[in-house]
């Protein structure tokens, strides 16, 4: 096989596989709750879908290091029993990586998600038999950053940057991928716009989950 040849592709959890909109902005609202902070609308929080929550929690309500973290516990408390249930599996991605899988990619996760979560997620809405290796971040805030997640399942799995494609919705997969020397497809049916995407340098954008399948086989032609 060539060794530029496309093999590996790896995607990103929220707003790329699954809707956890409401999940993750409910949880959110619980811990701020937790700090007298009222929210007027669930929407307000979306932005909190996709980066570290940590890090979240200091760049959008700027809290203290000790206040982000105890504001996790509590976002956790909620999560972990009810929000992690409050997702749905967009539209035409069982179908997706089914194509993908049946055409020889080898498929993973790389998610700022503990891998806890991201496992129970992925089993509970049937998708975790399509994927040789879920990796995410650890609860205690370890491997919190993408480009942290993307190398942790090259190095795990032992693939070639090269002969893989980072796919997701948000900067920091971008970011991530260009860290890793990993080629970039942008999604913006997620919760990046296009600009974001364009702006952090993704290499190609699908507006749709149907084009993903024709830009990967296009990637792999310029590749090979």
């Amino acid at each position: 096989m060539d060794e530029q040849h496309l093999k590996n592709l790896l995607f990103d959890l929220d707003g790329t596989l699954t809707d956890p909109k409401e999940g993750i902005t409910k949880s959110v609202e619980y811990a701020l709750n937790k700090f007298d902070i009222q929210v007027e609308h669930l929407d307000l929080l979306v932005p909190y879908i996709g980066p570290p929550l940590y890090d979240s929690f200091i760049e959008l309500n700027a809290f203290t290091a000790e206040h982000s973290l105890r504001a996790v516990e509590f976002y956790r408390e909620r999560y972990r029993s009810v929000g992690i249930y409050e997702n749905k599996v967009i539209a035409g991605i069982p179908q997706l990586l089914e194509e993908l899988q049946t055409m020889g990619f080898d498929l993973y996760v790389a998610t700022s998600k503990p891998t806890v979560f991201a496992e129970e997620i992925l089993k509970h809405y049937g998708l975790d038999h399509f994927f040789k290796h879920v990796g995410g971040s650890n609860l205690d805030g370890t491997r919190a950053l993408k480009k942290d997640v993307i190398q942790y399942v090259l190095d795990e799995n032992s693939l070639h940057p090269e002969q893989s494609l980072m796919i997701g919705d948000r900067k920091h997969d971008i970011i991530g991928a260009q860290a890793c020397g990993v080629t970039s497809l942008g999604v913006t049916f997620g919760y990046g716009p296009e600009e974001e995407l364009l702006a952090a340098g993704a290499d190609y954008i699908a507006y749709q989950v149907s084009e993903i399948r024709e830009l990967v086989l296009q990637i792999n032609l310029n590749q090979s």
